[in-house]
């Protein structure tokens, strides 16, 4: 028989098993339910996109970019470059590309424009030229550690003819007219151009020599 004195000690002890399962099964479930790029891969993989019902193809459509709305930064920017985020793109009606497209645009994506079409074409020029750096500095890791081809096996990060309308006309402009296709080619180069903005990068000025 429990005494009085040990009946608190029982309960205390009881109290923390109990925490401590909640605590594993809670974490368990989070590991399981967190969306890695392995997943999204595992995802795209397993739908047959063209053989869905059109209420399917909109669950399918919508679930693929929330997962991709739940990555980082580096690992949308990985699924985008290896094409495992536009697996789907090309059996896509025009609007579901819309709405894809629309659903995974950048937090802050219209304040980040406004704010670049507010620069000279000398600042805009520099905040392009130092997102294609990063751009191009991720996807030699990405090389690397064998996610991409090698270099020079692959498309550019973005054509110069983009990167000169960009900068010419600007954003606004130039992404309301742009067809899907082109709005997918920028989308990770404008996720790393507001990257870039939000960090103050394009403020610094060149060292004088």
């Amino acid at each position: 028989m429990i005494s009085p004195r040990q009946r608190p000690i029982l309960l205390a002890a009881v109290a923390l098993v109990v925490i401590w399962a909640a605590a594993m099964t809670g974490y368990e479930i989070a590991k399981h339910a967190k969306v890695t790029p392995e997943k999204v891969r595992a995802y795209t993989e397993s739908v047959d996109f063209s053989h869905l019902s059109a209420a399917e193809r909109a669950a399918a459509i919508q679930k693929l970019a929330a997962m991709l709305n739940a990555l980082s930064l580096e690992e949308r920017q990985s699924l985008r470059q290896d094409r495992t985020a536009y697996k789907w793109f090309e059996k896509m009606t025009e609007d579901e590309k819309g709405e894809f497209l629309e659903a995974t645009m950048p937090t802050g994506f219209k304040q980040m424009i406004g704010a670049f079409e507010d620069m000279p074409p000398d600042k805009r020029k520099r905040v392009v030229d130092q997102a294609i750096k990063q751009m191009k500095d991720q996807r030699e890791k990405m090389a690397a550690s064998g996610q991409l081809p090698p270099p020079g096996t692959n498309a550019v990060v973005l054509s110069q003819e983009l990167q000169d309308k960009v900068t010419k006309i600007g954003l606004q402009s130039f992404y309301s007219h742009s067809s899907a296709q082109t709005k997918a080619e920028l989308a990770p180069f404008l996720e790393e151009m507001q990257r870039t903005m939000e960090s103050g990068r394009m403020l610094r000025q060149p060292r004088q020599p």
